[in-house]
């Protein structure tokens, strides 16, 4: 990926969705060429002048200091995922010129992480890359994700993976019944993953191949919205048991190649645990081969 043009693309959609009045500025006259701020608005907020704002919207984020960053963060109203964001596009722009395109090793998990999520025998627990590419889980997180499991793949190495299937597989509609906040928050993710790595020949091989084969991903990643996602509710449809109403809690495993753990649960007496535990029995079918007549019966 093209790191200045990331970096030119990130703020000019920031400063397009912020109004004078929302950043407290003065308004003369009521014709505006431009939504959002003008660029020596920006500057002026940021307190850098025009020219030296000019050049960092041009996509020159190379040895910015984090005092002018942090400025811009505030100017543009940036939350913290944005606020992180900026600061991976400014890394990468400052060490691009010694890094080249590479594919990261499809490392498998520690046998210790494989190990703690067989022992999460009540929960659903899968462990992720920031591709999205599905790299471990228990029992009753491989029920929980069976239809990605089971989806199309390019090559029969390469692991499950989330997007491909949300985008481009029929059933990826069903399973996310709530499917356009489910793509939203999917794209947001990669596009964090491609600030933190834009030189992951993967992942731009990826973001090539949906952009290509999906006008819904083409649009969302045009947006460039990112988001950390660490804690919440999702509602599943499974093809065994039906809705799934689960809550889940999300962490970065930062020294096993930035993978993520992400586990769901329900409180007891809850619809949630309910289906919960019907997904546990389904799960056993799955050892004695039973759960492809249990999902045609549904």
């Amino acid at each position: 990926m093209d790191s200045r043009n990331e970096i030119r693309d990130f703020l000019a959609t920031r400063r397009a969705r912020i109004t004078p009045q929302q950043a407290g500025l003065p308004v003369y006259g009521g014709n505006r060429r431009v939504p959002g701020l003008r660029r020596e608005e920006v500057a002026l907020l940021a307190g850098v002048s025009v020219d030296y704002y000019i050049r960092l919207e041009r996509g020159n984020l190379s040895g910015v200091s984090d005092n002018v960053l942090d400025a811009l963060a505030r100017a543009l109203q940036l939350n913290d995922a944005e606020r992180a964001h900026l600061f991976d596009l400014a890394h990468a722009a400052g060490s691009g010129a010694r890094r080249r395109p590479h594919r990261r090793s499809r490392a498998k998990v520690r046998p210790g992480l494989q190990q703690m999520l067989d022992a999460m025998t009540d929960a659903a627990a899968i462990i992720r890359n920031g591709r999205m590419d599905l790299v471990a889980a228990n029992h009753l997180g491989r029920a929980m994700y069976w239809p990605v499991f089971q989806s199309p793949r390019p090559a029969a190495s390469q692991p499950p993976n989330i997007a491909r299937f949300q985008f481009l597989d029929p059933a990826g509609a069903d399973f996310f019944p709530d499917w356009d906040t489910a793509a939203d928050i999917t794209v947001a993710l990669l596009r964090t993953e491609a600030g933190r790595d834009p030189y992951d020949k993967d992942l731009t091989d990826l973001v090539g191949e949906l952009s290509t084969r999906s006008d819904d991903f083409r649009t969302r990643w045009a947006q460039h919205d990112v988001r950390r996602h660490h804690a919440g509710s999702k509602t599943f449809h499974h093809p065994a048991v039906g809705d799934l109403t689960l809550d889940y809690e999300s962490i970065d495993l930062h020294a096993d190649h930035d993978f993520n753990l992400t586990v769901y649960t329900a409180a007891p007496n809850t619809p949630g645990h309910d289906a919960l535990r019907l997904l546990a029995s389904w799960a056993a079918t799955l050892d004695d081969g039973r759960s492809s007549d249990v999902v045609e019966n549904q």
